[in-house]
């Protein structure tokens, strides 16, 4: 893994990551699928609830102190509103469940095993705090959206094979404004979840 460190931190502990965390979340959902037209100033509004709260994680990836990925985590509950409702209307409860909010890497440095390592501390972090569930969400995007790349590589078969399944009745709707366009608009966010007592032989 090169001389990639994996080094996570908690609650206000990630406060002085918040900008180099922003503008890698900015550089990185550029690409397609997210195609991500985003702000520093919403970044850091965003990811302040990371610093807020008290069971928040937050795996960075450094490479010779420069922040190249990361992933977070936090309680469904400290989660943005769109994120929590669709839980609350069809189960499970949010209380019991652990968010992963996004996993950023640079292109260079994927396929190193550092995806599985972002994944396997939050799962771990998860159950030390006794939540029974972890889940992520993903965009939903037409296989035939012009901007998909020809080479392009879902990470679907990954997270299947991390023992992640989408839930259907679990979908949200969260704005942002795609690279040229002139306008927010809504896209469909499908949730995927896990079992945190999942046998790692799924894995």
């Amino acid at each position: 893994m090169s001389a990639v460190e994996i080094r996570p931190v908690s609650g206000i502990a990630v406060e002085p990551w918040l900008d180099e965390l922003a503008d890698l979340r900015i550089r990185i959902f550029r690409d397609y699928p997210y195609l991500y037209d985003g702000s520093v100033e919403y970044e850091r509004d965003y990811l302040d609830r990371y610093a807020r709260s008290k069971q928040s994680v937050v795996v960075l990836a450094m490479e010779y102190n420069r922040l190249i990925g990361a992933a977070t985590g936090l309680p469904l509950t400290d989660a943005d509103p769109e994120f929590v409702a669709p839980f609350e209307r069809h189960g499970p409860p949010p209380e019991q469940v652990f968010y992963f909010g996004e996993s950023v890497l640079l292109p260079e440095y994927r396929g190193e095993g550092v995806g599985h390592r972002f994944f396997d501390l939050r799962e771990l972090y998860a159950q030390d705090f006794g939540y029974p569930l972890t889940a992520f969400c993903a965009v939903v995007r037409d296989p035939a959206h012009p901007r998909r790349p020809a080479d392009y590589r879902s990470l679907e078969p990954f997270w299947r094979g991390r023992g992640y399944r989408p839930e259907p009745a679990l979908t949200a709707r969260f704005p942002w404004k795609d690279l040229g366009d002139s306008e927010e608009t809504e896209k469909t966010m499908q949730f995927w979840m896990r079992d945190a007592g999942q046998a790692d032989a799924e894995m």
